[in-house]
């Protein structure tokens, strides 16, 4: 006889499968998901506006020297972000 237990499975046979299949779909969902972030961000960047640590006057400050804006925009925006309150700092 080559199969004992007649292709019946027990209750441990059961829960191992159960398991096994819980735990396959969380890989392959793991999977997708990590796969689905790194296509979507490619560079790891979070913010592709401002780099983390830099203060708005610099951009600011950067625009007027590549010529993105005039002295007196650059002066108008200067004056604008002085006069508005600073948000909460980040711990």
């Amino acid at each position: 006889m080559m199969f004992w237990y007649d292709h019946n499975v027990s209750g441990w046979g059961w829960f191992t499968m159960s398991v096994g299949m819980v735990l396959f779909w969380a890989v392959i969902i793991g999977v997708g998901v990590l796969l689905y972030r790194a296509l979507s961000n490619p560079l790891g960047r979070t913010d592709v506006h401002a780099p983390p640590g830099r203060i708005p006057e610099q951009l600011l400050a950067e625009r007027f020297a590549r010529g993105e804006i005039d002295e007196d925009e650059y002066r108008q925006r200067l004056a604008a972000l002085h006069e508005a309150p600073s948000p909460p700092k980040r711990a």
